[in-house]
């Protein structure tokens, strides 16, 4: 039988989510809910074959138009995307406390979703009971990765060794409100002999690699072997472009000279200063500036977001159906989690998309930012977006694709846009929005500066130090991101920068006929897409509303 697009869709999802099955657990599709991934060379090159295949078969397809043709570009871009990514090995260097590492991704993941059923419960118990391979088949990649001389970076390995403490398993305990003492009892037989000796085990083995590991004078891809190769490619992954590493790196600099006016306007009316360093100074330290409580940070995103809400409707034809769920991150992960985060509502519906507020030594942080970050996070945000996949009839592969830059991009083009809502509510909040902007461009210049350019740690800490105002503690975390996600922080600002040049383009072209409304719709309609393919489907947009 012939290939169709959307069978040849169905298909790749199936492979991506057989290949990811904790990611898909979290998300509530698994092919296999009692499954956990196998990070074997040989799994690897298994799925790496089948993604192949599938990109091939695509290929062969005839041009079609419409969501046919979308999804064909789509099926395309992501099957050779997943082959990048299984090429790039990071599971032989990559180990830290953030979820993408094999263990943290455990405790983040793990405890989503609600055991309701049998079914469910069950498959809880099967996944504890494969935590002992999934964690080996990592020591066995981290191993090889070190024999190779792709080796970890100390200060992350001694992150992951710190977080997998004796007690890391009781955070993947689950109390189900009907759970039967058959469940009980085998969950705690799995914890005590499956669980916790595969925690010590993974512990020991990532301990063992540290004396090889690389300093914080080389912590970027680039010193590995073949690194310039690994970063370039994980970099194409994350932005779906082939900009270079030095064209990010110029770009990010220039952005971040841009943004000094903007600073000097609002700090002039904030601060009453228009110094630079002034106004960074009053950014980080100022006592008046910190939360004062955890149920400040969660009223400020409720408040934030109510409004996001109300506005909605007069700058998109179609908004999201579905409320965001404004809630605490869970206590297991908010020691290493970011300050704020969006899960995504699960695609059975079993589970609403919620805004994650860390509300952890509130007291010591600022609350500049909370407005913009609801915004991302939330709505018009990630919420928007996601809410709105759910809503829509897409094919699944428009909702699992990864296009980094698409969903982080909108997330960031969300803080511009709900300036130009109204939506903050006074300078402060504004400038929070300044900060934002100033990180992500910043991640430019020290995601590339690290992985491609080969700078230390303590200079990428130096450089957002001196040009941006976020404080120490946050620059140290960031930086510790960047170095053990390589090529992720580069999505937010190209996927920005991309999808306000589409705007610029449609309004230059429509003239009159230029409809906001109608253009958000067209972004945000089609799910997840390559910028290269969003390119496209803005300009069908455009030529069919043209005169």
């Amino acid at each position: 039988m012939a290939d169709t697009v959307n069978a040849l869709a169905d298909e790749l999802v199936t492979a991506i989510l057989t290949a990811h099955p904790l990611e898909a657990h979290a998300l509530s599709v698994s092919v296999d809910p009692t499954r956990l991934d196998d990070f074997s060379a040989t799994a690897d090159a298994e799925y790496r074959a089948r993604c192949a295949d599938i990109a091939d078969r695509a290929d062969a397809l005839p041009d079609a138009p419409g969501r046919e043709g979308i999804t064909r570009a789509l099926i395309k871009h992501e099957a050779r995307s997943q082959i990048e990514k299984i090429d790039a090995a990071q599971i032989e260097f990559t180990v830290s406390d953030f979820f993408v590492s094999p263990a943290a991704g455990l405790l983040s993941f793990l405890p989503v979703g609600e055991l309701d059923t049998p079914e469910r419960a069950d498959a809880h118990l099967a996944r504890l009971a494969a935590i002992p391979e999934y964690l080996a088949s990592a020591s066995n990649r981290h191993r090889a990765g070190t024999e190779a001389g792709r080796t970890l970076v100390r200060r992350l390995a001694e992150a992951a060794v710190r977080q997998l403490t004796d007690d890391s398993a009781e955070l993947l305990r689950r109390e189900p409100a009907d759970a039967t003492a058959r469940f009980l009892a085998r969950q705690e037989e799995l914890i005590g002999s499956a669980v916790r000796p595969a925690f010590t085990a993974y512990r020991a083995a990532v301990a063992d690699l540290i004396p090889q590991a690389r300093t914080d004078e080389q912590p970027g891809v680039c010193w590995l072997p073949d690194g310039e190769a690994t970063y370039a490619r994980l970099a194409r992954v994350h932005t779906t472009t082939d900009r270079t590493p030095q064209d990010l790196h110029d770009t990010g600099l220039a952005i971040i000279e841009r943004l000094a006016d903007e600073y000097r306007e609002l700090g002039s009316r904030v601060f009453g200063s228009t110094d630079l360093a002034e106004i960074f100074t009053h950014l980080r330290e100022d006592p008046a500036l910190r939360w004062e409580s955890a149920e400040q940070v969660l009223d400020t995103a409720n408040t934030a977001l109510d409004l996001a809400t109300e506005a909605a409707p007069r700058w998109f034809g179609v908004v999201a159906s579905q409320r965001c769920v404004v809630q605490p991150t869970p206590p297991g992960a908010a020691s290493s989690a970011i300050p704020m985060y969006y899960m995504p509502p699960a695609l059975d519906g079993s589970r609403p998309g919620s805004y994650c507020a860390n509300t952890e030594n509130v007291t010591e942080r600022s609350r500049t930012i909370a407005e913009a970050t609801a915004f991302h996070e939330g709505v018009p945000g990630h919420h928007f977006q996601f809410a709105l996949m759910d809503d829509l009839d897409l094919p699944m592969l428009h909702k699992l694709a990864d296009a980094n830059a698409f969903v982080e991009g909108w997330g960031l083009y969300s803080e511009r846009l709900a300036d130009e809502m109204g939506l903050y509510s006074d300078d402060v909040a504004r400038l929070g929005m300044l900060v934002y902007d100033s990180m992500r461009a910043g991640r430019l210049v020290v995601d590339t500066g690290m992985h491609a350019l080969g700078w230390s740690r303590q200079r990428a800490v130096d450089f957002l130090r001196e040009r941006t105002p976020m404080t120490i503690s946050e620059i140290g975390t960031e930086i510790d991101r960047y170095i053990g996600y390589p090529g992720q922080a580069l999505a937010y600002m190209v996927g920005r920068l991309e999808i306000q040049r589409l705007r610029a383009h449609a309004t230059d072209a429509l003239g009159a006929a230029f409809d906001l409304c109608g253009f958000h719709d067209v972004v945000l309609g089609n799910g997840k897409l390559p910028l290269a393919v969003l390119d496209a489907v803005v300009g069908n947009w455009i030529s069919a509303h043209g005169h």
